[in-house]
């Protein structure tokens, strides 16, 4: 394991890892270990959003996967929207206290923009990859 290739990658890149990291630990632990509802849990909620929101926009300026691509986007940009309108329905839900909303859309917003989006970032050739795995 080597830091070497997240650390001369562009700027983009270290701010959607520095912002990616907390936001799955903050979510995995409130998913599976938090009391919901809970001054805490609400806490952590707005924390979990805004860091989710910083990552999905620094994925936009992202560009390594198809470079020549229009405006250099890829379909995982796609998980992108996803995202987002799963950070605004989570918001929507808690605010208007329809617990099936909130829970679906931040259920969503974890596994979409943290699961799957992570699984690509760890493939060969990623910078993820080359992290964790070295070469």
């Amino acid at each position: 394991m080597t830091l070497e290739p997240l650390l001369t990658s562009p700027a983009a890149v270290q701010l959607h890892v520095a912002t990616v990291l907390p936001a799955f630990a903050i979510g995995t632990w409130q998913i599976f270990v938090s009391r919901k509802g809970a001054r805490p849990h609400r806490a952590l909620g707005y924390v979990f959003l805004g860091l989710i929101t910083v990552a999905a926009i620094s994925a936009v300026f992202i560009h390594q996967l198809m470079p020549k691509a229009p405006f250099g986007f890829s379909p995982i940009h796609l998980l992108v929207i996803v995202t987002l309108f799963g950070v605004v329905g989570a918001l929507r839900g808690a605010w208007t206290h329809n617990v099936r909303l909130h829970s679906r859309s931040m259920i969503a917003v974890y596994v979409g923009g943290l699961v799957i989006a992570g699984a690509f970032a760890f493939t060969p050739g990623r910078i993820m990859h080359r992290v964790v795995f070295g070469g």
